[in-house]
């Protein structure tokens, strides 16, 4: 396969994968030349620029759902009083997470939280219910 063609303003970026040769100029890594010392060894590289690691926010989400499950099957007190600790315990742990910046949804973890407690709520209500009749 044939390198791409180059403008006439010269070859621009080197395409990933094509070394210096080849008719491309070398161009110099991140990790040295203009872009930074070169001379400071192995740990001046920096990474790439503008790279940010994906947020985590499975938790949060896990727990909004769970939590909305358990306030609707309220009527299966048993599982709605399991989902409704497993909706808080995973908000909790969702909501640190956003505290700590490794996730990006604080509310829904939140509202999980919410959800889990009114499933709780409602569990333990339903158990009143049937005691009572």
């Amino acid at each position: 396969m044939p390198p791409p063609p180059i403008s006439p303003d010269g070859p621009g970026q080197v395409p990933y994968g094509y070394p210096g040769g080849y008719g491309y100029p070398s161009q110099p890594s991140y990790g040295g030349g203009a872009h930074g010392p070169q001379s400071q060894g192995a740990g001046a590289y920096y990474g790439w620029p503008g790279m940010t690691p994906v947020p985590s926010n499975g938790l949060g989400t896990a727990g909004l759902v769970i939590g909305i499950i358990s306030a609707v099957v309220f009527c299966l007190w048993p599982i709605a009083i399991l989902l409704g600790i497993m909706a808080v315990v995973f908000g909790m742990i969702g909501r640190g997470k956003a505290h700590r910046g490794e996730a990006t949804n604080p509310g829904q973890a939140l509202a999980g939280i919410i959800c889990g407690a009114a499933g709780i709520v409602l569990g333990l209500v339903m158990i009143a219910f049937l005691i009572a009749t």
